[in-house]
């Protein structure tokens, strides 16, 4: 049976980015951690970004299934929306390359990586502004800009879901939830 040294390379890329951050891979570790000469990483990625890309791009597709899996069910908007949040939350914290990149971009702000979390982002407001539009086509929310609102919706909820538990007592998803619901469903206007 044959290696397939790509994706023996890209799972060493993966391991290497994750525990060292881009800044602190180099092409040698992913050698040594693929068990393959350097040289031969270079028949498939013409560099160190290219490789990342690959690995990124992987973690982006990763995300999409998630969200896919549960966007694809018949859920009323905000049912919908805040599962797929608390999964692509859920993602960010388990998903050992994602952490590592936040903590890159916080501490050191590492080109690539904070174009990673930038690409990260940009996956997460298409997929709620696709959401939106679909809402709005049924009547399930007022006209509005999707990409806007997809963007809104995210902060929200990243305040809420991170945000808040570095001063307060954490919000538990349920609760999470009900103020998504409370701000963006039913607003501050006495009616």
């Amino acid at each position: 049976m044959s290696v397939d040294r790509r994706a023996l390379i890209v799972e060493a890329a993966n391991k290497s980015f994750a525990l060292f951050g881009y800044k602190g891979t180099t092409m040698d570790q992913v050698a040594k951690i693929a068990n393959v000469g350097k040289g031969t990483i270079y028949t498939f990625f013409t560099n160190k970004e290219e490789l990342f890309q690959e690995v990124l791009n992987q973690l982006l597709s990763e995300m999409k299934y998630a969200t896919n899996q549960v966007l694809s069910k018949k859920l009323a908007f905000f049912d919908a929306l805040s599962e797929a949040l608390n999964i692509l939350l859920e993602f960010r914290k388990e998903h050992e390359l994602a952490l590592k990149l936040t903590q890159e971009v916080r501490e050191i702000g590492t080109p690539m990586a904070v174009e990673a979390t930038q690409q990260i982002e940009r996956l997460i407001i298409e997929h709620i502004a696709g959401k939106v539009e679909q809402a709005i086509e049924r009547k399930e929310i007022k006209p509005c800009d999707p990409e806007l609102t997809a963007f809104i919706i995210l902060r929200l909820y990243m305040a809420l879901a991170v945000e808040w538990s570095k001063n307060h007592q954490s919000l538990d998803k349920s609760e999470v939830a009900r103020q998504l619901r409370f701000y963006l469903e039913n607003g501050l206007a006495l009616k």
